[in-house]
């Protein structure tokens, strides 16, 4: 089982401030995938402690927590006493991690932002 990196960079969001995207606004994880692109749940319960995440944007200190998972819920989480900082991503155990790809967050004030994957790579 080996793991990979993956970057998201923020996509276009019409309607918000983000509508032309910003490169410099994202997520970098560490984490299992199976052949075809998936969250690799069985080898995720294997390497938990080294799933993990950094949410990235230029206006703040980047933010370091974990890849999680309740049943078939996964999320971001950043402190394990606190579940209101836990980020939902929409149906993230169905995404398919490739470049060009595109996995629904919902960030700190409720909305759901896209974000395009960018980078995946083995984890070193």
């Amino acid at each position: 089982m080996s793991l990979s990196r993956i970057v998201m960079r923020l996509a276009r969001n019409p309607g918000t401030e983000f509508a032309g995207g910003d490169d410099h606004r994202g997520y970098a994880l560490t984490a299992p995938l199976t052949a075809d692109g998936l969250l690799d749940a069985a080898a995720y319960a294997k390497s938990k402690a080294n799933c993990v995440v950094r949410r990235f944007a230029p206006d703040e200190d980047a933010i370091d927590g974990r890849l999680a998972r309740k049943g078939a819920r996964w999320f971001f989480d950043y402190d394990d006493d606190d579940e209101a900082d836990d980020e939902p991503v929409h149906r993230l155990g169905e995404h398919r991690f490739a470049v060009g790809e595109y996995v629904t967050v919902t960030d700190e004030e409720g909305r759901p932002l896209t974000y395009k994957v960018v980078e995946v790579q083995p984890a070193g």
